[in-house]
């Protein structure tokens, strides 16, 4: 080990302004811990992107040709969340897909007809069903059914997938919120 001092970088990219409840994924922890930390913290990461958004901007359509809105974004996720955990992981098939039907596959993101508020509820009340799923699973080996394939799919896939698929929808939602107010932030 060298005796000389080390430097820390002093300038780091700066934290969503207002991240009260939301905390950083420990630095060290099991298999287990580390992921559903981090998929927490991108949960909540997405849902400071929504807050304080005035209702009639959450559904424009800000970043032209893309159909992308927080409002089609937040629907979207709680799909994702009923689809992957709910469905496919504990078999649960008790309600209709959350804005889906084989008729109309992109009703997430295309019909924002609705209440925000309320989508962002359905969101919230799937990701507390998702985390009881989780909790009940005494481990990351049990399997559900991939729906596709029909081949089995492990819890530790599926929670792999939903950190792909929040922190590519975070990016997004980054870019439509500094297009409505200028705020940005990790």
């Amino acid at each position: 080990m060298s005796d000389e001092p080390t430097t820390s970088p002093q300038n780091f990219s700066p934290a969503w302004s207002d991240a009260a409840g939301r905390a950083d994924p420990p630095l060290v922890g099991d298999e287990r811990e580390i992921l559903l930390s981090y998929l927490d913290f991108h949960r909540e990461t997405f849902a400071l992107k929504c807050a304080g958004v005035p209702a009639g901007r959450l559904s424009e359509f800000l970043v032209p040709p893309s159909g992308l809105t927080l409002h089609g974004l937040v629907r979207h996720l709680a799909g994702v969340e009923q689809w992957w955990l709910q469905i496919q992981f504990a078999g649960d098939e008790s309600r209709p897909v959350l804005y889906y039907s084989d008729d109309d596959p992109d009703q997430d993101f295309e019909h924002l007809d609705g209440d925000f508020d309320q989508a962002f509820a359905t969101w919230r009340a799937q990701v507390e069903t998702s985390r009881r799923i989780v909790a009940d699973t005494p481990s990351l080996d049990a399997t559900g059914v991939h729906k596709a394939t029909g081949q089995p799919v492990s819890l530790r896939r599926i929670l792999v997938h939903l950190l792909a698929e929040y922190a590519r929808h975070n990016g997004h939602a980054d870019l439509l919120r500094e297009r409505i107010d200028g705020a940005t932030g990790y």
